[in-house]
């Protein structure tokens, strides 16, 4: 199973980003899938998951308003739009995979990708 990310970059406060989560060897339709981030010196934290079941999607509160998440099973990929990036977005951004369950915010999912690299600037 691989999950690779891309899109990240660096990017002027106020400016936006879409980062990329190409699955392979499983499909996104059959897992919950989320994007986290781990800023220097901090904890991995959840940033957002669409759900197994109907693309629904859970937003952490600091990102419900600047960003969307979805879902092209044609190409087997989830995307993270990001909007008006602020400096604490600055991050590395890891998707994840995981079928067991329908939707999670919790940091065990089974399957990560190697993560990509969001620097915002001011």
């Amino acid at each position: 199973v691989q999950l690779q990310a891309s899109g990240g970059g660096l990017v002027q406060a106020g400016g936006s980003l879409r980062l990329s989560c190409a699955a392979s060897a499983i499909a996104v339709t059959n897992h919950a899938m989320a994007w986290f981030r781990q800023a220097p010196g901090k904890e991995r934290e959840f940033v957002v998951a669409i759900s197994r079941i109907g693309g629904r999607a859970q937003y952490a509160d600091f990102m419900r308003h600047r960003s969307v998440i979805s879902r092209d099973n044609a190409k087997n990929t989830v995307y993270l739009q990001l909007n008006n990036l602020i400096l604490d977005d600055t991050a590395v951004y890891y998707c994840a995979a995981d079928s067991r369950y329908d939707v999670s915010r919790t940091n065990d999912y089974t399957y990560w990708g190697q993560g990509t690299q969001v620097t915002v600037s001011s």
